[in-house]
């Protein structure tokens, strides 16, 4: 992978570096008139496609993946990658934008938030729901900004030093962001933390809802995710087969456990066994909750009473994608259960309250 600088109004040693990573994903498609179709997005042309950027005060670089992914195909080992690369270059760049699709953005921002520990610079993932090579995109906007947040100082500190999501005018939380529109432009949420900034004609931040700039921190970048993981998200009217086949998958280490409300679950007979019976084989079993807002309370209802007594583990006010991604952290940090659960139970990097 080439970096390619891009020619901005920066020209000065003291400017602020931001380095783009380009994953792929529908923000950087283009109409090219000989196929007649949407062609991926060529960085070295970006004047002609985004002349705005010249305007800009600091400096640009590009990084492209040499295959372009799709966010459907996003797994571990690309977020490895994406902290390996922000790693390489954390000293020769103030702050990283990551352009991704949407689809499965909000697992990969939660997956770095959890990566790279001690961070203390900017990561903003964002993308588009119409590509940049479309009349009406919105691709042109949230790229621009995403950059001009990325560069924002504050007492010479940057202003974000965390892993975000920035879509349609609103900065968020990364690892607090969900998808929950695929045809608005309105495209994520964050039920259960507030908005970190919005952009309208001045870029208002949210400042006490920021992660705290840490002049102590030193970037630890970790490198084992564990995939032995899976969702089961609860129904009425699912059926013993159906768990039990589940839990009975060859080398499975953690469920996460989508329950009712604040952390419901049935209490059918042999719902209750199989739960306990695998949490005594090991298994570990994470609780959150299918409502987009609220938290799980273990314990406040008859329904789960027994999940607490058993070992069940509460996710609080997590989303599923930053649930998921933090059982394959935990996971992959130890192999003894105590010490995964203590990393599930308490905030990595302000995913849960």
């Amino acid at each position: 992978m080439k970096i390619i600088k891009i020619k901005t109004k920066a020209d000065g040693e003291n400017d602020v570096k931001v380095l783009v990573i380009y994953t792929g994903g529908t923000l950087g498609m283009v109409y090219d008139a000989k196929s007649d179709s949407l062609v991926p997005f060529d960085f070295a042309q970006i004047p002609d496609n985004l002349p705005e950027m010249a305007r800009l005060d600091f400096e640009i670089s590009v990084l492209t993946f040499d295959k372009l992914l799709d966010s459907s195909n996003m797994n571990p080992d690309v977020w490895v990658n994406l902290a390996e690369i922000i790693e390489e270059n954390y000293t020769n760049f103030d702050s990283f934008v990551i352009l991704h699709g949407t689809d499965t953005m909000a697992y990969s921002a939660s997956a770095m938030s959890y990566l790279l520990e001690g961070l203390n610079k900017p990561v903003i993932f964002t993308g588009a729901q119409l590509p940049i090579g479309v009349a009406r995109t919105d691709a042109k906007e949230n790229f621009i900004t995403a950059l001009e947040i990325a560069a924002s100082r504050t007492h010479n500190r940057p202003t974000v030093s965390e892993v975000c999501i920035y879509f349609n005018s609103l900065l968020l939380r990364g690892n607090r962001a969900r998808k929950h529109e695929s045809v608005q432009f309105n495209a994520f949420e964050s039920e259960n933390y507030p908005v970190l900034a919005e952009a309208g004609i001045k870029i208002e931040y949210n400042k006490p809802y920021l992660k705290h700039y840490d002049s102590d921190a030193i970037l630890k970048v970790h490198k084992s995710l564990d995939e032995n993981v899976v969702i089961l998200k609860l129904f009425p009217g699912i059926t013993e087969k159906v768990v039990r086949n589940i839990l009975e998958i060859k080398g499975l280490r953690g469920v996460v456990l989508e329950t009712f409300g604040s952390g419901n679950a049935p209490t059918s007979e042999w719902f209750l066994k199989l739960m306990k019976e695998f949490v005594e084989k090991g298994i570990i079993i994470f609780n959150v909750s299918q409502c987009n807002g609220g938290r799980v309370t273990q314990g406040r209802y008859q329904t789960s009473q027994f999940m607490l007594e058993i070992g069940v583990v509460s996710g609080a006010d997590m989303t599923t994608e930053a649930a998921i991604t933090k059982l394959m952290f935990a996971l992959g940090q130890s192999v003894d259960n105590q010490e995964v659960k203590k990393i599930l139970k308490h905030s990595v990097s302000g995913e849960m309250s």
